[in-house]
């Protein structure tokens, strides 16, 4: 590898290759599962860095693995433990942010974080309202479609997506630029929606333009208790009916999961008071992109005109009305705090709406049975399917017992409930089995044919770079 590496620094600098091992621990441990080990980590600072890097790869067929914020949790972003991969790093591109006010987009780099975009927005009234608990890199999020807690209302990243930049891993590093400001452009394919969720697997995105919003200047939020499961989505309908396009998060938290935040932070303010802790709970908020004006009713006064008639048809046992920003502290704690608890044994799920409930009760029954050393602790995105499902050991799981605890809950999830097993966290090692399981071989011939297509750089007599040849 010593010749190799030395030839990647005289493309990216001795700032832009780490190959100490001490230096390269943040860039090979992963959220979860074990961390992997790095024969280096290339850090280059610009996309033509990139391009040059992708295809002295590609030519001596080393291995890379692109990294944004290191923030997923299935290990696409890590090594594995062969110490014979390269860590494309893109912490470095990190220095664009050209906002455009008047069309409501930004150009980013791609290994900006989320938090900095948004607080360069901030000063124009605008948001990229993609809510997570992690603070991940802009081309991460596209490389994954992150969806987050505002799903229903803002959608996810594909939604928000103008225009990328991305280096191709073919032997040319070539760099194609998909998509522009453009809201409408219907001169063609949309090539920039091939690698939306592709993992890295096509190329590397170095650059995006993004759709932003206007910040919200009011909000109103509660936290229902359902009558049970069945009611969830019975209480979604009528929210959705009642506030309409105000409605901008319906956050479903189980009794577990709060139990444990609460008790592992006691900063946090308990909403429920004395109470015990309802068996589910659901976060809803509501907000306007305008301030208040005079005559106009308030947010506070929609939802309680939502809440009352449910409260009184019996579909929610009870409503608590506080502080929004003590609520949303609660839910983006969530994650942290039952990682912190024990071993968890997580799980990002996808089903129908209407699923939800059925889901969560077929679950139940079957857990208690079969895998009872195990809590449910779950929390999700019930506005659009999602569900994170969490499972608490009581006491430390051997490894074998872990795997068949995973493959029970995704079987179930497939094969009676048509859901997917990687809601908005991306694909890589962790779930790689499940992919090649349960995802038809068709579409994975034909994915693979796609992937095939971007490193090679041809398709018949089509070749990137050379503008003069017709299909």
């Amino acid at each position: 590898m010593t010749p190799h590496l030395d030839a990647l620094r005289g493309i990216v600098g001795a700032q832009g290759l780490i190959t100490d091992s001490g230096a390269r621990q943040s860039y090979e441990m992963p959220q979860r599962h074990g961390a992997g080990k790095a024969a280096a980590v290339l850090r280059p600072a610009s996309t033509g860095e990139v391009s040059q890097v992708l295809a002295y790869c590609t030519r001596h067929r080393l291995r890379v693995i692109p990294q944004g914020g290191n923030t997923g949790l299935v290990g696409a972003s890590t090594p594995d433990a062969s110490g014979t991969e390269l860590v494309l790093s893109l912490s470095r591109l990190n220095k664009v942010i050209e906002v455009d006010a008047a069309n409501r987009t930004v150009s980013v780099d791609a290994g900006v974080r989320l938090s900095a975009l948004n607080a360069a927005l901030e000063p124009h009234g605008l948001w990229f309202p993609i809510d997570l608990g992690s603070d991940p890199a802009i081309g991460g999020m596209i490389a994954t479609n992150t969806g987050g807690a505002r799903f229903i209302r803002y959608g996810d990243v594909r939604r928000n997506l103008c225009g990328i930049e991305v280096v191709l891993a073919d032997k040319q590093g070539t760099v194609l630029k998909l998509g522009s400001g453009l809201r409408k452009d219907n001169t063609g394919l949309d090539l920039k929606q091939l690698f939306v969720a592709s993992n890295g697997a096509l190329g590397v995105i170095t650059r995006a333009e993004l759709e932003v919003h206007r910040r919200p200047q009011q909000t109103a939020g509660a936290l229902l208790v359902p009558r049970d499961d069945d009611a969830i989505l019975e209480l979604l309908t009528a929210l959705e009916t009642g506030a309409g396009e105000y409605l901008s998060a319906f956050e479903g938290m189980s009794q577990g999961v709060l139990e444990h935040v609460l008790r592992h932070f006691p900063r946090l303010t308990n909403p429920f008071g004395r109470n015990p802790i309802p068996d589910y709970s659901v976060l809803v908020e509501l907000s306007r992109s305008w301030v208040s004006r005079e005559g106009e009713q308030t947010l506070e006064d929609v939802l309680a005109r939502c809440i009352e008639p449910l409260l009184a048809s019996g579909l929610l046992r009870d409503a608590y009305i506080g502080r929004e920003k003590n609520l949303w502290d609660l839910r983006h704690s969530l994650s942290e705090g039952l990682r912190s608890t024990g071993q968890v044994v997580g799980f990002d799920l996808a089903v129908r709406r209407a699923d939800i409930p059925r889901f969560r009760s077929h679950m139940k029954a079957l857990l208690a049975a079969q895998f009872p050393d195990f809590q449910i602790c779950d929390f999700g995105h019930i506005g659009d399917g999602g569900l994170h499902f969490n499972l608490l050991a009581q006491a430390p799981a051997d490894a074998a017992r872990v795997a068949a605890l995973r493959n029970f809950v995704i079987e179930e999830l497939v094969q009676k409930f048509g859901g997917s097993f990687s809601g908005e966290h991306g694909l890589g090692r962790a779930n790689q089995d499940w992919y090649d399981r349960y995802k038809p071989a068709q579409q994975r011939r034909l994915a693979g044919a796609i992937q095939r297509l971007f490193a090679t750089g041809e398709l018949g007599a089509i070749h990137f770079g050379d503008q003069d040849k017709k299909p």
